[in-house]
């Protein structure tokens, strides 16, 4: 009996502690978050090292191919690539991000009050959402462009407000099994109020599947920021963005002979999209206690 209260306590890590150690057994989502922090970092650092403007236009240097004055040549108004892919970077990176959040706010709030209170306001919130679900995404985002005009802010509200349906059913549905636990109506007994006990109680719960789609949702607002940037109806040039730029591949000519203008983006919105599938991937299996060893 003594030596056992006299034993030395069992260090436990801490939660983040273990979820980054179950992270790092992945290797996929290892290289991913490797990727996704070097190219960040490129797109943050790249453009103010450089004394290049990537608007600027040299009409003396039209479609050059890469050289010491220029890594990645020059496009068809003679202005600087590489300064424009990494500039380009930061708007697609805002506008995916910044796509996310709106779909997160919009999608966690309708979810959760359709997955907490149930009844009529759930058949009404699901009802919305699956006549939002109903429509093509590209079909109503190209339309939605097409009247509102192109810009990056409109991208970002065009993708926000059509992509929301799939946070809010997940939420929904964590809602719906979280709200039977004991320490809910437990909260309800003591008197603590609706607001009180989605936010402190459920929606905590409810992150580790909202952070898994919140990495997939960067993804999907990169492509369809390219997707709508490539039809000219997404980043308003002269701004730069990785989907503007690959609209120079719809030139069989640039297509054939000028591979700096298409293919650098093209790789770019590929190697981030993949990365950030990794991260999500690896942390899906980081979040679920099932997943043992994996």
């Amino acid at each position: 009996m003594t030596q056992i209260a006299n034993a030395p306590p069992v260090s436990v890590p801490p939660p983040s502690a273990m979820l980054l150690r179950r992270f790092c057994r992945s290797r996929t989502g290892v290289i991913g978050a490797v990727l996704l922090l070097l190219i960040v970092a490129l797109v943050i650092v790249l453009p103010g090292l450089s004394s290049l403007d990537p608007n600027q236009i040299d009409l003396t240097r039209i479609e050059q191919p890469p050289s010491a004055s220029h890594w990645l040549g020059t496009d068809e108004l003679g202005r600087d690539v590489f300064i424009r892919l990494w500039q380009g970077g930061q708007v697609s990176l805002l506008v995916a991000f910044s796509a996310m959040l709106l779909q997160l706010v919009i999608g966690s709030i309708l979810g959760g009050l359709a997955g907490y209170f149930g009844k009529w306001t759930d058949m009404l919130i699901m009802r919305l959402t699956e006549t939002v679900m109903c429509f093509p995404f590209y079909a109503i985002a190209i339309t939605t462009a097409a009247i509102l005009g192109a810009s990056s802010w409109n991208v970002i509200i065009i993708i926000g407000l059509l992509n929301w349906t799939g946070v809010a059913r997940l939420v929904r549905a964590e809602f719906l099994t979280l709200r039977s636990l004991d320490y809910v109506d437990a909260a309800r007994v003591m008197g603590i109020g609706h607001r009180q006990i989605i936010l402190r109680h459920l929606l905590p719960n409810a992150l580790p599947p909202i952070s898994v789609y919140a990495t997939l949702a960067v993804a999907t607002g990169i492509l369809a920021e390219a997707a709508l940037s490539f039809l000219g109806l997404g980043v308003k040039q002269p701004a730069p963005s990785w989907g503007n730029m690959l609209s120079a591949a719809q030139n069989m000519r640039v297509l054939s002979n000028e591979w700096w203008l298409w293919l650098p983006p093209g790789l770019l919105v590929f190697t981030l999209v993949l990365s950030i599938n990794f991260i999500g991937d690896a942390l899906r299996h980081a979040l679920d206690p099932q997943s043992g060893q994996s």
